[in-house]
């Protein structure tokens, strides 16, 4: 399909065969942000790992230092002293059973789910709804734990949680087109640094493979992997 003439505008402000640094793409990424609403600023990373092989699976959380210009809605499995903590610290809504049976009934209008290790049995029985969905609680994401408190905290604050697909690439939001560009960057350098301390250990060779960053309706621009290296160093 040919692309219009908006997006094909936009996409000859990108040098093509060129590798930007951080800053310059983010800025041009700002650039080419053009649409009527406040798009998000994506990233997808390549990795040099092969995720068939489970040793291989590259997957964790990271708090951006300025957030993603959303408040992520969260859902949290706890009883008791837990439960109340679990409200106190913003959770937009606590349960256990009823909460299980609401999730059950078609009900998933939510973007993450924690749940005390204890409810991780009830918590199993909607693998099949939540799984899908990517929502289903971790302990590797910090999604299952008795610190529930810190856990929501985080999570309205700007975490993320991420995990190669099957080609060996994470994709990931890093802010909003209105964000500055030193917030940008400084959000894909915590994204990167938290990438290189998940590196499995069998992952042999070069790394970080390639960076693209886009906006929703902006071409892709992509980036040196060593300016974003730098970039984490800097920051």
């Amino acid at each position: 399909m040919k692309p219009g003439k908006r997006y094909s505008e936009l996409a000859a402000k990108v040098e093509k065969g060129r590798l930007y640094d951080a800053r310059d793409a983010v800025q041009l990424a700002k650039e080419t942000a053009k649409a009527k609403f406040d798009e998000t600023v994506e990233v997808a990373i390549r990795l040099g790992v092969d995720p068939r092989h489970s040793d291989q699976v590259v997957r964790g959380a990271v708090v951006l230092p300025h957030g993603i210009g959303k408040t992520q809605k969260v859902v949290v499995f706890a009883k008791g002293e837990k439960a109340r903590k679990a409200e106190e610290a913003g959770a937009d809504v606590v349960g256990a059973e009823e909460l299980a049976e609401r999730i059950q009934s078609g009900w998933t209008d939510f973007d993450v789910a924690v749940a005390t290790p204890d409810m991780m049995a009830l918590v199993g029985r909607l693998g099949k709804i939540l799984g899908p969905k990517g929502l289903m609680p971790n302990p590797k994401t910090g999604t299952v734990t008795f610190d529930v408190a810190n856990a929501v905290k985080e999570i309205k604050a700007g975490k993320i949680e991420f995990r190669t697909e099957k080609a060996g690439i994470v994709h990931a939001p890093i802010g909003k087109a209105s964000f500055s560009v030193e917030a940008l960057e400084e959000n894909l350098a915590a994204l990167v640094d938290a990438l290189n301390k998940a590196r499995p250990a069998a992952a042999k060779g070069v790394y970080l493979r390639s960076i693209t960053i886009s906006t929703t309706m902006g071409p892709g621009i992509h980036v040196n992997p060593q300016s974003a290296q730098r970039t984490v160093q800097a920051v």
